[in-house]
C-alpha cells in the first residue's frame, strides 16, 4: 500500500476497517430506528375497538352483575350483632339474584331467590327489598 510494508499496510488498515464496520452499524441502527418509529406511530392512530365492538362491550357490560348492596340486619329480638344479611347483586336490568342469610343461635339459613326486572317470582321480605332497591339506585342502605 503505496509503499508501506506489510505490517505497516495491516496497522493502518485496521482503523479504516473497524471506521467502515462503525458506519454500518450505526446505519443499522438508524434504519432500525426508523422503523420502530415507523411501527410506534401506526399503534398510537391503531383504534383497538372499532364502534361495532365497543357496542358489544357496552352490551356486556350491561349484562354484568355490577351492582351490589348488603343489608344487615337481626332477624331476631333475642339476637344481637346484626348477623343476618340480604345481599343483591344485580345487573344495569335489575336481572340477578338476592341471597339471605338468617342467623339463629342454634342454627343459621342461606336462601336465594332470583331477580327478574327489579323484580322475583318469591316474595322478598323488606331487608331482600332494601338491598335490591339499595343495589339497583347504588345507594347505601342505613
Amino acid at each position: 500500500m503505496f509503499g508501506l510494508n506489510p505490517l505497516e499496510a495491516v496497522v493502518l488498515a485496521i482503523p479504516v476497517a473497524l471506521a467502515v464496520v462503525l458506519v454500518a452499524g450505526l446505519v443499522v441502527l438508524v434504519r432500525r430506528s426508523a422503523d420502530v418509529q415507523r411501527r410506534l406511530t401506526a399503534l398510537e392512530h391503531h383504534r383497538p375497538a372499532g364502534d361495532a365492538d365497543l357496542a358489544a362491550l357496552r352490551a356486556d357490560l350491561r349484562q354484568a352483575l355490577r351492582h351490589v348492596a348488603v343489608v344487615r340486619y337481626d332477624a331476631f329480638g333475642d339476637m344481637g350483632g346484626r348477623l343476618s344479611f340480604s345481599a343483591a347483586v344485580v345487573d344495569d336490568h335489575g336481572d340477578g339474584l338476592v341471597v339471605s342469610s338468617i342467623h339463629a343461635r342454634g342454627e343459621s339459613r342461606t336462601y336465594a331467590k332470583g331477580v327478574v326486572g327489579g323484580a322475583s317470582d318469591a316474595t322478598l321480605t323488606p331487608e331482600e327489598q332494601q338491598a335490591l332497591a339499595a343495589a339497583r339506585t347504588g345507594k347505601e342502605t342505613p
